[in-house]
């Protein structure tokens, strides 16, 4: 288990990685976060409302499954939230710039973080 921090700093490790965070879902709060030029606790807050609104749209289409990661593709970033399995209720947050990043990289390594990260 990697302390939070070790792991939010060690996902900027990455070409293109930009910020990263760990969210309670239940409120939107902030758990941690690395990076910057985005405005993580609003980020947070509304990356929430994301993940609040997908939940209970496959509850009400019983599709009976878990979200393993949301992708949201803009002009110049990619912003990845990823639910912690081993934590209910809390994701991780990923930003990065489109031009330098490696979209399957970074998918690939917040998905490794997330699985060793420790709350």
């Amino acid at each position: 288990m990697a302390a939070l921090q070790q792991s939010l700093d060690e996902l900027l490790n990455l070409d293109g990685a930009l910020a990263s965070a760990v969210v309670d879902a239940k409120s939107g709060m902030l758990l941690g976060q690395a990076g910057g030029g985005v405005d993580l606790e609003l980020a947070a807050a509304g990356n929430t409302e994301v993940v609040r609104a997908k939940l209970k749209t496959m509850k009400s289409l019983a599709l009976n499954d878990v979200i393993e990661d949301i992708l949201i593709t803009l002009g110049r970033q990619y912003h990845i939230i990823r639910p912690m399995a081993k934590h209910e209720g809390v994701f991780m947050y990923y930003v990065l710039d489109k031009v330098k990043a490696n979209l399957a990289l970074a998918r690939r390594k917040l998905q490794e973080v997330e699985a060793q990260v420790a709350i």
